[in-house]
């Protein structure tokens, strides 16, 4: 089955439309196309409708967010929905400001989106509201020792249904749900907590297994899931060879991505599936 998804990710080429933070969006694009997939980063109001109507994705991430931005994720969000074009969101820091709880209420109240990915904390705040996170990469205190996989499986479907969305947990445990059935996949390495961005590069490429993937969203975003912890666990490997530090592994990491095949991805993936 995940074979398969990979495969139509690179015959396909999906377009995928990324209104995302100037943190990552370089890597963003670089995993991308490492995938196989081709990125744009458009978010200016003028044009980001026209954009998305070429597109295969739309992915929206919170990480830089200012009020132009948010601008350009409605209408372009909008205008997804219309054409039937599946839309991610990242709700990066959800928690740490007012402004961005809003934001995060004016999207889900817009926008149908297909994919919710983001940290416990996060898709706590989506569910809740508490103001619990206090940075992009990192948690409040609280939750720096992670929830329970039984906790977070409640939170995820718990949104699910509300956002009628699929519900990506990253985390020690990675958990997918579409609130019926969840995969807890147990794919990756610590070592993607030492650099920034590697949960916006994951949800571009669930963006990228979507929009090439329409009709198995839940397994499509699995195999992204699947797709970045498989790569970091070649990364690392590599670069303990090489005694590199976080600056090779970013690298190796982007390496592990281009070089991926269908049969690593169906072979390697570790994963168990919930109902």
């Amino acid at each position: 089955m995940f074979t398969s998804l990979l495969e139509n990710v690179v015959q396909t080429r999906p377009l995928v439309h990324c209104i995302t933070n100037y943190v990552s969006a370089n890597d963003c694009a670089n995993l991308l196309l490492a995938l196989g997939a081709s990125p744009i980063m458009a978010d200016a109001p003028s044009e980001v409708e026209e954009i998305t109507s070429h597109a295969k994705a739309l992915v929206l991430n919170m990480g830089t967010l200012s009020e132009t931005k948010l601008t350009s994720m409605l209408l372009a969000g909008q205008k997804a929905n219309q054409l039937g074009i599946p839309v991610i969101l990242d709700p990066v820091g959800v928690g740490a400001s007012h402004f961005r709880k809003q934001a995060a209420h004016q999207l889900l109240s817009t926008i149908h989106f297909s994919v919710i990915r983001g940290n416990a904390s996060e898709i706590e705040t989506l569910l809740t509201d508490k103001s619990i996170s206090i940075g992009i990469d990192v948690a409040s205190p609280k939750t720096v020792t992670p929830y329970t996989i039984q906790g977070i499986l409640q939170l995820a479907t718990a949104l699910s249904h509300k956002t009628r969305s699929i519900i990506a947990v990253s985390g020690k445990t990675d958990l997918v749900t579409n609130g019926y059935m969840t995969y807890a996949v147990f794919n990756g390495h610590s070592d993607l907590t030492r650099i920034t961005g590697t949960g916006c590069m994951l949800t571009s490429l669930i963006g990228a297994y979507c929009g090439a993937n329409p009709s198995q969203l839940l397994e499509a975003t699995v195999a992204a899931v699947g797709t970045v912890g498989i790569s970091s666990e070649f990364a690392h490997q590599k670069c303990e060879l090489l005694q590199g530090g976080t600056g090779t592994f970013r690298t190796l990491l982007l390496d592990a991505v281009s070089l991926i095949t269908p049969i690593q991805l169906q072979g390697g993936l570790h994963y168990e599936i919930y109902t």
